[in-house]
């Protein structure tokens, strides 16, 4: 499987293994985050796929060259969470297991809350419960930990800026990722039909959130449920951390990376990979 399509937009997808060893049939979808794509999961989704695990991870709305339609409100999360469920419906799935990080951790949590009935386990990487995050946005220094949203949401500005050749490089540098991955992201997203169209569907997921349908997502989850963060995240405090288990009325755990930077997919993908693991058979049916 290397695409799939809806409503008339195509999304590119890697699929590794084949559920063929020590899988339970159930596909793994992994969801990147900002600004990476797909190929970020490489080391994550080899060892899972190594397991006996059918692995999927598709390129986005607004990364996949022909899924970048005009307008923010297409870039709701309602649309994100519609996509993944096409692209289960496409690999013959009736559940998952998903894998979310940063971003993509959003869309996981979305899944989980507005289609509990098709996944069977949820791993957030990085970012806690939407609704929790919101609230530590106004109670605590999440304010100012999330200036850059704030940025994001002039139109234009922010590609002039960081759509300069090594301009989202250095942006990821700044928020810890290494620079030979910075590159390597900035890079994939260059490929991708030019840095500047590829960043500004990237950049309308932040733009859509005031047309969220469910306006801070204050929904709960039931799925067994892991969330994995670091105490080295520049982005995410611990206060939200803390606040998730009020969103989650089923079996939840809280994995704490110290010392590893936000994008813990990159940093530490063997630690991630068996917790993953781990957690895939606690959504047996």
């Amino acid at each position: 499987m290397d695409s799939f399509t809806r409503d008339g937009l195509r999304f590119d997808v890697i699929e590794w293994g084949d559920d063929g060893g020590g899988g339970d049939g159930v596909p793994v979808l992994l969801l990147h985050g900002f600004p990476q794509t797909a190929a970020s999961w490489e080391p994550v989704a080899r060892r899972l796929a190594a397991a006996g695990h059918r692995v999927l991870a598709p390129d986005q709305r607004g990364y996949s060259p022909g899924a970048r339609p005009e307008g923010r409100r297409a870039y709701r999360v309602e649309e994100l969470v519609d996509d993944v469920v096409a692209l289960a419906d496409a690999a013959g799935a009736q559940t998952v297991h998903v894998v979310g990080h940063d971003w993509g951790a959003v869309v996981a949590w979305a899944l989980a809350a507005l289609h509990p009935e098709r996944v069977r386990t949820l791993t957030a990487v990085s970012v806690p419960h939407p609704a929790a995050f919101v609230k530590a946005i106004a109670t605590s220094r999440q304010f100012a930990l999330s200036w850059y949203m704030y940025f994001f949401q002039l139109p234009g500005l922010p590609e002039r800026v960081i759509g300069r050749p090594g301009g989202l490089a250095d942006a990821a540098r700044r928020a810890g990722q290494s620079p030979e991955r910075a590159r390597r992201d900035e890079a994939a997203l260059t490929a991708r039909g030019g840095l500047r169209p590829a960043l500004t569907g990237a950049i309308n997921w932040y733009r859509a959130m005031p047309f969220w349908e469910h306006r801070g997502l204050q929904l709960t989850v039931a799925t067994p449920t892991m969330l994995v963060w670091s105490d080295g995240d520049v982005a995410i405090s611990r206060v939200s951390v803390d606040a998730t288990p009020r969103w989650v009325t089923g079996p939840y755990r809280l994995e704490v990376l110290h010392g590893v930077s936000h994008w813990i997919p990159d940093e530490t993908p063997d630690r991630l990979a068996d917790l993953v693991l781990e957690h895939l058979g606690t959504g047996a049916a």
